[in-house]
C-alpha cells in the first residue's frame, strides 16, 4: 500500500493526489490533526493507500547536502562535517558521522550550499533543539541575509 504525504495549508485544507489516478480532492484538515497515524483512503478509482498530513507551519524539503558544523556556543569546541537530510525555512535535520559532543541548546554555525543552479552557499546560526543518536535537528536563529535564496529553494 502507498504511503502519501500531504502538506497542510494555512486554511486547514489538504489537497490529496491519488497515486494511482492522480486524483485530486481538497479536504479540510481539522478533524485529523490529533491522530499521529496514518489515515487509510480510498479513491474513487479503488486505490487503496495510506495518507500522513503534514502539519508543519513551514514545508520541509527532503535533500541530500554536504555541510559542515561549528559550535559557537561559549565554552564548547567543536565541528565536523554533516549530512542535511531535510531543511525549511525554520529548520534543519542532519547527521553527523561518528562520535560528536551535540546536546540539546547548543548554538551552532551551518555551512553549506543548496542543489540550485547558482549553488547558493548559505551560512546559518541554529539552536540545537533534537539529539537522536546521530540524528540532529535544529532550529535557526533569524538572519534575513539569505531568506530570499532559501525560500526560493523550499519551493515544492
Amino acid at each position: 500500500m502507498a504511503e502519501v504525504r500531504v502538506f497542510v495549508c494555512g486554511d486547514n485544507t489538504a489537497t490529496i493526489i491519488c497515486p494511482a489516478c492522480n486524483a485530486a480532492k481538497t479536504i479540510s484538515a481539522e478533524p485529523y490533526r490529533t491522530k499521529k497515524n496514518l489515515i487509510r483512503v480510498r479513491c474513487r478509482c479503488n486505490e487503496i493507500f495510506s495518507l500522513r498530513l503534514d502539519f508543519r507551519d513551514h514545508y520541509r524539503k527532503e535533500t541530500s547536502l554536504p555541510g559542515t558544523y561549528s559550535i559557537t556556543t561559549p565554552e564548547k569546541v567543536g565541528g565536523g562535517v554533516i549530512h542535511i537530510r531535510n531543511i525549511s525555512r525554520e529548520g534543519i535535520g542532519f547527521t553527523v558521522t561518528g562520535l560528536h559532543h551535540l546536546e540539546k541548546g547548543l548554538e551552532l554555525i551551518l555551512k553549506f550550499r543548496l542543489d540550485d543552479k547558482q549553488k547558493t552557499k548559505l551560512e546559518k546560526k541554529a539552536i540545537v533543539r533534537l539529539v537522536e543518536k546521530n540524528y540532529i535537528g535544529c532550529q535557526f536563529i533569524k538572519t534575513a541575509v539569505e531568506e530570499k535564496a532559501l525560500g526560493f529553494y523550499l519551493r515544492p
